[in-house]
C-alpha cells in the first residue's frame, strides 16, 4: 500500500509538472486565464470542505439523537441551521467564482 501511495504521488507530481515545460506561444487564445484556474481550484477546495463538514455534522447529529432520543427535535433544528451555514460557504464561493471570471 505504501508503494502504491508513493507511485500515485509521483504520477500526480509529473502531471502538474507537464504544463510548466510546455512551449509558450502567442496563438490566437492569448494565454492561460489563471483567474479561471484559481477559481476552479478554490471551488473544488470549498466543495470538499463543505462535503466533509456536512458529513461530520450529520454523523454527530445522528449519534446525539441515538444517545438521547428525547432531544431529537433540538438536535435536528441545530443540524439544519448548521447545514445552512455550511452550504452558504459553497454558494458564496460559487458567487465569487462567477464574479471574478
Amino acid at each position: 500500500m505504501r508503494i502504491l501511495s508513493k507511485l500515485m504521488l509521483g504520477c500526480s507530481a509529473l502531471c502538474f509538472a507537464v504544463p510548466a515545460f510546455a512551449q509558450g506561444g502567442t496563438a490566437a487564445g492569448g494565454g492561460t486565464n489563471w483567474v479561471a484556474v484559481a477559481a476552479g481550484i478554490a471551488m473544488a477546495i470549498a466543495s470538499a470542505g463543505c462535503g466533509l463538514g456536512q458529513g461530520r455534522a450529520a454523523a454527530s447529529a445522528t449519534e446525539g439523537i441515538a444517545r438521547n432520543p428525547s432531544a431529537g427535535a433540538a438536535i435536528q433544528t441545530a443540524l439544519i441551521i448548521g447545514l445552512a451555514f455550511i452550504e452558504s460557504l459553497a454558494i458564496y464561493t460559487l458567487l465569487i467564482v462567477f464574479v471574478k471570471m
